[in-house]
């Protein structure tokens, strides 16, 4: 029980235990009942998983609210919560927090959608398999940020001028995805996919939804195992969030140096993903200016680390980052629907097919 109780990265370990079950909880009934027959994902399934998702991760605002009322006061870690007077104050504070990084998180999410889906063009993957492939990819996503954001808070908590790292490695992300925004990423000449092909049988085609088979190698004739080129879909995926938690990680601490803050949002972020990739991947052309909304975003946060030490005594309030990052998003997505509005797409290789470029590759 004692060991329960104790603080771990600020919060009772019963919290930290209470969130990872709760999460693959929902993976189980995703899976196990959603899912438990492959099939293809229309964009009205979609659109109604994407709703459920977005609704786990609105009222997991409501669970921040309570843990951080009651909890927090002894372990806080963010300034802004443990500076506030009132129990009510501090937990006010941590759901803006939250929602700004799920918020941001799930933007960067959303872009990564495009990457994804240039992925399974690639492969030929068929709509039936690609919430398998997403499906798995996501536990490696829960794995990987778990790391990265232990690391993160580690150093954080350390070092204070790793925000300052962070904060540069921002600001120069949204320049270059503004300067980079229609180019491709090469994923024929990929260097991890040469390397697999190289180092691994592959077979030419898919098997079904199986990431390996066996079968007799050419050469010996014995039965042997061969990955499918869904396994190599599957490491594309998993290399691309990786790529992406570079992005998205940096700008969640950020936001809040707050461990249980950064991976909850992060982790709700992600979780709806997959749902949303099958109502995006039709229609990304509709978000082209998103990604400049989206850059200018970064940048802001990147900036506010300094801003918050030469302007607000320590730290930009809550409540201001959260204006300004949803206003920001909302322009870009309502001045995206109205640019293409009646079928017209942006000018350039980006536009009208899935995958729109980004400034991350795969």
């Amino acid at each position: 029980m004692d060991f329960l109780l104790s603080l771990w990265l600020g919060m009772p370990v019963w919290i930290w235990l209470a969130f990872i079950g709760a999460v693959l909880a929902i993976l189980v009934f995703d899976l196990g009942v959603l899912h438990r027959d492959a099939h293809e994902i229309g964009v009205k399934e979609s659109l109604w998983m994407s709703a459920l998702y977005i609704g786990l991760g609105l009222a997991w605002a409501g669970a921040i609210w309570w843990v951080y009322s009651a909890y927090a006061d002894a372990g806080a870690i963010d300034p802004s919560i443990a500076g506030a007077a009132t129990a009510s104050e501090r937990a006010w504070t941590a759901v803006q927090l939250y929602l700004t990084g799920y918020l941001v998180e799930k933007t960067l999410a959303m872009d990564n959608v495009f990457i994804i889906s240039m992925i399974f063009t690639y492969f030929a993957v068929p709509a039936i398999y690609q919430h398998r492939v997403l499906f798995w990819g996501i536990l490696g996503v829960i794995v990987l940020r778990a790391i990265m954001i232990g690391l993160g808070a580690a150093l954080v908590m350390e070092f204070y001028w790793v925000m300052y790292i962070f904060a540069v490695i921002l600001i120069l992300t949204g320049i270059k995805m503004i300067v980079m925004m229609d180019q491709q990423p090469d994923i024929a000449n990929n260097p991890v996919l040469k390397f697999l092909r190289k180092r691994m049988r592959v077979t030419d085609e898919l098997h079904g939804q199986a990431f390996f088979v066996k079968q007799p190698d050419p050469k010996t004739g014995k039965i042997v195992a061969f990955a499918t080129p869904l396994f190599l879909c599957l490491v594309l995926v998993e290399i691309a969030d990786l790529v992406f938690a570079i992005d998205s990680v940096p700008a969640i601490f950020a936001i809040t140096p707050d461990p249980f803050i950064v991976y909850t949002s992060n982790i709700f972020a992600i979780l709806g993903l997959r749902a949303l990739y099958f109502a995006l991947a039709a229609v990304v052309h509709r978000f082209h200016y998103l990604k400049y909304a989206l850059s200018i975003v970064l940048i802001f946060i990147g900036l506010k680390i300094f801003l918050g030490d030469w302007l607000f005594e320590g730290k930009v309030p809550a409540s201001l980052s959260l204006g300004v990052t949803a206003g920001l998003l909302a322009g870009g997505v309502l001045y995206s629907l109205w640019k293409t509005r009646g079928g017209s797409t942006p000018q350039g290789p980006a536009t009208g097919a899935p995958g729109d470029g980004s400034a991350r590759t795969a």
